[in-house]
């Protein structure tokens, strides 16, 4: 299925380079490129894209206008997946984006955009309601929880923290062991292990389980 994708950001030459490499995609089409807030509000009540994939600061404040496209499509079209592209890895804007839940959302650093596989990998898991946090967010979260005296992140051990980092990318099982040269088996041993240290219920599907942590870790953040 093709995927409708809105694009917002204010940089004219990121934003055609994006729109270029996307378009080129044969599963997805950029049915809008905006400039600025009202542009993408506008854009995402027109055209109701599959998913938003914008900056978090642009105009008129440069503050957090990615944020609020996240929420207006929480409250206007809820069945539109949210990407926010951030240059700095902000733990505040995540917890943000997860505040009404994690379904269909995603942050990614914007040194991801040259790598168009990632890029449409991670519109495509949110495209389909998974979620995709930049690996080095997720690292940045868990030193801050280890940093404030966390208990259960601290018990992570260095294995766990990878394969945690494999699990916000959305990938199955099958695909974190073979990024990690280790077996299925072993991948699940860690998983079960991690959702005990972390205190959060198990569940048949990928998805849950990594919004699941993805919101633990977000929430310890202050």
């Amino acid at each position: 299925m093709t995927v409708r994708l809105v694009l917002g950001e204010d940089n004219a030459l990121l934003r055609e380079g994006m729109r270029g490499l996307l378009s080129s995609v044969p599963d997805i089409d950029v049915v809008g490129s905006c400039v600025d807030l009202p542009e993408v509000l506008a854009g995402i009540d027109e055209l109701v894209p599959d998913v938003v994939l914008t900056d978090i600061r642009m105009p008129p404040t440069w503050t957090d206008e990615g944020v609020q496209v996240a929420r207006h499509c929480r409250a206007h079209h809820p069945s539109t997946g949210v990407i926010l592209l951030s240059q700095y890895v902000d733990p505040g804007y995540v917890r943000s984006l997860l505040e009404s839940g994690s379904a269909g959302r995603g942050y990614l650093l914007k040194e991801r955009v040259s790598d168009v596989d990632e890029v449409v990998a991670a519109v495509t898991a949110v495209a389909a309601g998974g979620s995709v946090v930049d690996p080095q967010v997720i690292e940045q979260l868990v030193r801050a929880g280890v940093s404030r005296g966390n208990a259960a992140v601290g018990r992570l051990s260095p294995r766990e923290l990878e394969v945690l980092a494999e699990m916000s990318r959305g990938r199955n099982n099958a695909a974190i062991a073979a990024s990690l040269f280790i077996g299925q088996r072993a991948v699940e041993k860690h998983i079960n292990s991690i959702f005990a240290k972390l205190g959060v219920g198990m569940g048949d599907e990928s998805h849950p389980r990594v919004r699941a942590v993805l919101l633990y870790l977000s929430g310890s953040v202050s």
